[in-house]
């Protein structure tokens, strides 16, 4: 291997003149990926570089277009399923469980799209030790499980144990390696094909909740719940004969819970990051429903909105992608999640319906813009290499799980104590600002300065 800088090119190797001197060199000389561009001080150099021992990376092909499309189904029956949870909070607290508080009725929720991120850690590191498809189907026999169960729930513990734990955890174990083996399958594009994946939870969310509406009145909710479980039991057919993983490396691979990614301070702030944003992001989105009716909506509509959410968030998922091969995911998230968080604190002040649904959109769009591409950033070089991106990807997954279980019972008690959501919509915005400004902290941390240049 050649020079790993062109003579004559001003970077130097040290502490004091490396923009990334804050990362281990463990990690620097690990991370770097063949023919990647890398910014120093204010120059772009080719570097040569140690490649991974995988086959050149397909960016493209039909094993790596199917790996996406059964990744998209395995989205739209995970995370679409768990974002179409207004829909199933607004019917409980109306119906199978109106003798208890919204905040409780959203703790189930809450343990749903948490636990989708919480067994991370462990489902991400079985995919770099070569355990995929055993891991994937595994989860996705435990989910179906969990579908059809939903159905014989009668009282609050069932519902919490069956739609909040089960649901969750195993949809974790499908959700978070299927993010982990795309990067095996693109490079260059996966940016677009992590955003290409989350139509997929898009579409869940589009069309769930109208399935969800429109069979309630004539089948009752057992044989809903049970149509749902058959479309999701038909992802996951698809899903078992599409997708493979390309990792299988012979390396000596650190334990489970080898902690060395976190000694990469940029790496911790953007995990800080993402936590922020599941604090609030999701608070409208779980609500919008149920404030609709505070403001004299129709019920028979506001079921819809979460359906209209997910279909602005689908638009600005796809486009989000573009933009990230073009611009870089953290600038296009950074200005994303921004105005996220405006049309966050505009939420509940909006009185009148056609407002209620423009604002419906905008929030369905940039917040879906950020979902398209978080999980992007931890796959970049400078973290680490493929092969240990299942434990990256763990450790980003396993924290924010944290802050979205704390988040929708946190907004239910705001809700509670002031009886309107205008608190609700401020604690919700200023967590996801607080996540912007952590954004922008990586961003100097790696580059060295806030704005220009590709990241």
């Amino acid at each position: 291997m050649g020079d790993l800088v062109p003579p004559g090119t001003r970077c130097a190797w040290s502490a004091t003149s490396h923009p990334l001197w804050f990362f281990p060199s463990s990690l620097l000389s690990s991370s770097l990926a063949k023919s990647e561009e890398v910014v120093y001080d204010k120059e772009v150099v080719n570097v040569e570089v140690a490649q991974v021992p995988l086959d050149e990376v397909p960016d493209g092909g039909t094993r790596a277009w199917l790996v996406l499309l059964g990744s998209a189904g395995l989205a739209m029956s995970t995370f679409g399923y768990a974002v179409s949870w207004g829909s199933f909070q607004a019917y409980y607290e109306l119906t199978l469980l109106k003798g208890s508080s919204s905040s409780a009725i959203a703790w189930i929720g809450s343990l749903q799209f948490s636990f989708m991120f919480l067994p991370g850690f462990a489902a991400g590191r079985l995919v770099d030790l070569g355990y995929f498809r055993l891991a994937l189907l595994t989860a996705m026999a435990a989910l179906t499980a969990a579908n059809f169960l939903i159905a014989e729930c009668t009282k609050y513990w069932h519902f919490l144990l069956c739609q909040g734990v089960v649901l969750g955890l195993s949809a974790g174990c499908i959700y978070i390696p299927t993010l982990t083996v795309i990067s095996h399958w693109f490079k260059v594009r996966r940016p677009l094909a992590f955003s290409l994946i989350t139509i997929g939870s898009s579409i869940g969310g589009i069309i769930y909740p109208i399935i969800f509406r429109n069979l309630l009145p004539s089948v009752g909710f057992r044989w809903t719940v049970r149509v749902i479980a058959f479309i999701n039991l038909a992802t996951f057919i698809v899903a078992g004969l599409t997708m493979h993983s390309r990792v299988t490396s012979s390396k000596a691979l650190p334990p489970l819970f080898d902690l060395r990614p976190l000694l990469s301070p940029a790496f911790c702030v953007y995990i800080l990051s993402t936590f922020f944003s599941f604090l609030g992001l999701y608070t409208p989105l779980t609500f919008l429903s149920l404030s609709a009716t505070y403001i004299g909506i129709d019920p028979s509509f506001t079921l819809y909105l979460t359906a209209i959410s997910n279909g602005s968030s689908t638009v600005g998922r796809v486009l989000s992608g573009f933009l990230a091969v073009r611009y870089g995911p953290l600038n296009v998230m950074i200005v994303s999640t921004t105005l996220a968080a405006a049309f966050t604190y505009a939420w509940p002040f909006v009185e009148k319906k056609a407002a209620f649904i423009v604002i419906t959109c905008l929030y369905g769009f940039f917040s879906g813009a950020f979902i398209g591409l978080f999980p992007v950033p931890v796959s970049q070089p400078i973290f680490g290499e493929i092969h240990d991106l299942g434990r990256r990807t763990g450790m980003l997954m396993s924290v924010l799980a944290l802050g979205a279980l704390a988040g929708p019972p946190i907004s239910g008690a705001i809700l509670q104590k002031h009886h309107n959501f205008h608190a609700v919509g401020v604690y919700a915005g200023t967590t996801v600002v607080a996540s912007v400004a952590a954004m922008i902290v990586v961003r100097y941390m790696v580059l060295g300065k806030v704005t220009g240049s590709k990241f």
